[in-house]
């Protein structure tokens, strides 16, 4: 009886540790893609950004990639950007950037060097707190300037256009999203971008008659660019991140942008 025990726990501890070394073996791989996140420190954005932390660190966690986070383009270079193959641009607005940040990003982008997706203030167009107008990032994003928003917020329909983009995988043809500023523009991008969704005005809840521009495009590509990208309007609020469509939508998307 003694010998069987000792040989039982011998196997015991046996499978312990191989157990042990393959979860440190598994943990310990490189991660297979790098994404740099920017993000706003302050701000009414920033519970939807805290709720984006969240929910990347948990799917950085489950599929093997890592992410970094910065609340300024202070760090931002051409060698701080080449350890990238994303950048996200979580609520950041194209203004207020250091001369060598536009730059690196600039080249980071027309050189295909990795893929972006934007979000929400991404298309915070225009002189804004004494910053004039970027003017690459206007032509990179479709030519349009902000012009007006739902202060008081709204829920609208958001209607999927091009079913067959990766992006799309496995999103309804049309969602909700309940809590949103519904930005307009000076005009539409579609002439300068390839539009994946739109938002349908009619279905604002509550209506806001002031605040609409027609063909209201919410989620676009810049083809003419080389490196994989898309913006998504949507961005405001951390109750995104309990909509399954959203954030299948951003799944997708930072599967589909990192793939050279």
């Amino acid at each position: 009886m003694k010998i069987s025990l000792k040989i039982g726990v011998t196997i015991f501890f046996y499978i312990l540790t191989v157990c042990f070394g393959l979860s440190s073996s598994a943990q310990s791989k490189p991660a297979v893609f790098k994404v740099l996140a920017i993000a706003e420190n302050g701000g009414h954005h920033i519970d939807y950004s805290k709720a984006a932390k969240i929910w990347l660190d948990k799917l950085a966690a489950e599929n093997n990639f890592a992410v970094d986070y910065i609340q300024n383009t202070e760090k931002i270079n051409d060698e701080f950007l080449a350890d990238y193959q994303l950048f996200i641009q979580l609520d950041f607005p194209p203004y207020a950037w250091t001369p060598t940040a536009a730059a690196a990003f600039e080249k980071y982008i027309k050189e295909g060097k990795g893929g972006w997706i934007g979000f929400h203030h991404a298309t915070l167009l225009g002189e804004f707190d004494g910053y004039p107008m970027w003017n690459w990032f206007h032509d990179f994003i479709g030519g349009i300037r902000f012009k007006n928003y739902i202060s008081t917020f709204a829920s609208g329909k958001v209607n999927v256009e091009d079913r067959k983009h990766p992006v799309m995988k496995g999103v309804p043809t049309s969602f909700i999203v309940k809590t949103e500023e519904w930005y307009t523009y000076d005009k539409s991008p579609r002439p300068n971008v390839h539009v994946i969704a739109s938002v349908d005005e009619s279905t604002y809840i509550p209506d806001s008659t002031k605040v609409k521009m027609g063909d209201h495009p919410v989620v676009w590509t810049n083809p003419k660019i080389a490196a994989k990208n898309v913006y998504i309007f949507m961005g405001h609020s951390p109750d995104l991140f309990e909509n399954e469509a959203y954030t299948r939508l951003f799944k997708n998307a930072i599967f589909w942008a990192v793939k050279k």
